[in-house]
């Protein structure tokens, strides 16, 4: 790190670093935490949310330890759009493209972020008319 980190100051980099040591994704990630893959790439992995919202609930998470999208940089726009192709790949392995899903990315902690590493939530599997409503 050159002193600044997604073109904020140097003290924001080192909350990141700290942030990546103990984010429990990256343990995922690292296999320090043992989970189940269900797509994994070199850049990209997914599995089951251990508390889930929907019958189908995904987590597509980076390998790059990015902490949210407020910091995300034009140089991360393809791993972006590969996350989002991930989720339909996914979607459509677990049979909810028919009925429909949906993606959504918790920006902060206002937004419902819990986990400091930037992710993708794959939602659906509901059975009833009109699924989720939100």
């Amino acid at each position: 790190i050159k002193g600044t980190l997604f073109g904020g100051p140097p003290a924001r980099a080192t909350r990141f670093i700290l942030n990546m040591e103990n984010c429990v994704f990256c343990k995922i990630i690292k296999g320090e935490i043992p989970t189940e893959f269900l797509y994994q790439d070199e850049d990209i992995v997914a599995f089951r949310d251990i508390n889930p919202s929907a019958p189908v609930h995904i987590l597509i998470v980076p390998k790059k330890h990015i902490e949210k999208l407020q910091v995300v940089s034009d140089n991360e726009k393809s791993l972006l759009g590969q996350a989002l192709l991930v989720a339909k790949k996914i979607a459509e392995g677990e049979k909810i493209t028919q009925s429909g899903y949906k993606v959504c990315l918790n920006c902060g902690e206002g937004a419902g972020q819990i986990v400091p590493h930037l992710h993708f939530h794959l939602l659906g599997g509901w059975k009833e008319e009109g699924g989720c409503l939100c």
